[in-house]
């Protein structure tokens, strides 16, 4: 019997959608295309070099995000957007005003709902394991 489509499924869907793609759209994909001119000056909060920091953060918010908003591997796909936009906003935003943090923790927040919540009904993970949640 298959399992009817709530609207917490199209909440989440939705979420997923639009924090997904702004984050690849707005966020990722310019770093991803200026990845070259960037490498050597990207902010290195953790110590492993510039170019690194630089691959991780590409990493989580083209990769992950691209993922986050078909629904595949979410919970995995959340994490190192967490943590990316934590660092973002406890470390690189630091010591500026809220209003220059503000977004780094609301993309934390949204992103680590998600982790909790998984991508609802509306997803490949549901449909890979031919099951809710």
């Amino acid at each position: 019997m298959a399992q009817r489509t709530t609207p917490a499924d199209v909440g989440l869907l939705l979420l997923r959608a639009y924090a997904g793609g702004a984050m690849l759209l707005m966020h990722g994909w310019g770093k991803l295309l200026s990845f070259p001119e960037k490498a050597s000056s990207f902010p290195d909060p953790l110590g492993v070099g510039s170019p690194v920091s630089l691959g991780l953060a590409v990493f989580a918010e083209v990769v992950c995000a691209a993922l986050i908003v078909a629904g595949a591997f979410t919970r995995l796909a959340a994490v190192p957007l967490v943590v990316t936009m934590l660092v973002a906003g406890a470390i690189i935003h630091g010591g500026d005003p809220w209003a220059k943090k503000e977004l780094a923790f609301t993309y934390a927040a949204v992103f680590a709902c998600l982790l909790c919540t998984g991508p609802g009904a509306l997803s490949v993970d549901v449909r890979l394991r031919g099951k809710r949640g």
